[in-house]
């Protein structure tokens, strides 16, 4: 009863926390406040870092004290960044909110993931991560519509329904019901008296999980820039006012709902066949993009890279779960995404450098780095994939 439960509310919390009401225009909106898109990434390179140096102190802590309270911690620390962001008046206050973010994303990553894992019935836990992006990408729609249709220009107004979305998602998080049983933590405990190493060498000393690790971390950052960032300028380049902007974010959003699916398309294309899919797909996308001058092309790109993500994110997850064999799982997940943020941390810098210099510079840089990520991916199926 308390699985179901659980996923019920994180379904819910995952809907209200997708509900960014100033998603279609946040680049803008620091812009706005005087931020140039190079301060913006190098902003997020350094958020990156300091996840990398909070992942696996939380993960450690998530194992010791609950995953129910290291999310919970996270959902009250989440609320209080939006309302920084919202309040935000210079580049120290949305570096503030980045910080904030920081601590939240290193604490929440691998800590929703066991949650919902250990909630979900043997066999289910890949549309149990999809339904999950899906509620994500559910809230992103509402916020979008309301965005297109009563929002607008009134930056401070979107800020302002974020801060109560997040506040509401807070509420929800206190009805968790912890999910690693008491005997467990402490079979965990004796089994791996020290944790940490444990979780870093079954990382960094196992060369396949590396490969798939940066391979995710490739393909999930070029989606991640380029759709939440450089896409607005693309379709301000092209001549889109933000009213445009919304509703296009609306199409895009309403693509990131069919995560539940993603099972249906990787059991008929394989293993293989869909990493060959989801990193071809990217490298398309980001070509369109790089050469596209009109709106129709850049839609079309940017969408296509939403949906690419949208059938990726729920298989990822499910791979780099069924990879982890320790009971200390959030410490494990916390280590990979260490791994991932530093990948993360070089990209972000990359695309950031690249976008002053010209917007199809970035593009072509993202398509090369997914192309990358597919020998990577090829790699990790040659080595560990074929076992799974």
């Amino acid at each position: 009863m308390f699985m179901r439960r659980n996923r019920y509310l994180m379904y819910g919390i995952a809907l209200l926390h997708g509900m960014v009401f100033y998603g279609p225009i946040s680049a803008l909106y620091r812009q706005a406040h005087g931020l140039t898109i190079s301060q913006i990434t190098v902003m997020e390179g350094i958020s990156l870092a300091l996840c990398i140096f909070l992942e696996v102190p939380w993960g450690m802590a998530a194992d010791r004290i609950g995953y129910k309270k290291t999310f919970g911690i996270c959902c009250w620390i989440y609320l209080v960044s939006k309302i920084v962001f919202w309040q935000a008046q210079g580049i120290g206050w949305f570096l503030a909110e980045r910080i904030m973010l920081s601590v939240v994303t290193a604490g929440i990553s691998g800590v929703d993931a066991s949650i919902l894992y250990l909630s979900s019935q043997e066999g289910t836990s890949q549309k149990v991560f999809g339904i999950y992006t899906g509620m994500q990408m559910a809230g992103l729609l509402a916020a979008s519509c309301i965005f297109a249709v009563f929002v607008g220009d009134d930056y401070a107004l979107s800020g302002l329904l974020t801060v109560f979305s997040y506040g509401a998602a807070a509420l929800l998080s206190c009805g968790l019901v912890e999910v690693k049983p008491k005997a467990v933590q402490r079979e965990g405990q004796k089994a791996e008296k020290e944790p940490v190493r444990a979780g870093l060498r079954m990382t960094l000393g196992n060369k396949n999980i590396l490969f798939f690790l940066i391979a995710s971390a490739l393909l999930s950052e070029t989606h991640q820039t380029i759709t939440v960032f450089l896409n607005q300028l693309q379709y301000e380049k092209c001549g889109l006012d933000s009213s445009a902007m919304g509703y296009i974010y609306i199409a895009a959003v309403l693509m990131g709902t069919a995560g539940r699916y993603s099972p249906c398309l990787t059991r008929k294309a394989g293993l293989k066949g869909s990493l060959a899919l989801f990193c071809g797909s990217a490298m398309a996308s980001c070509l369109i993009l790089g050469r596209a001058e009109h709106a129709l092309p850049s839609v079309f790109g940017i969408l296509l890279l939403r949906m690419s993500n949208t059938f990726f994110v729920p298989f990822q997850m499910e791979l780099q779960n069924r990879q982890i064999s320790t009971s200390d799982r959030a410490t494990a997940l916390s280590a990979h995404a260490m791994v991932m943020d530093g990948v993360a941390v070089v990209t972000n810098l990359a695309f950031g450098f690249l976008a002053e210099r010209g917007l199809p510079l970035a593009f072509f840089f993202g398509m090369g780095i997914c192309f990358v990520s597919l020998v990577l991916f090829g790699m990790w199926y040659e080595g560990e994939g074929r076992k799974l």
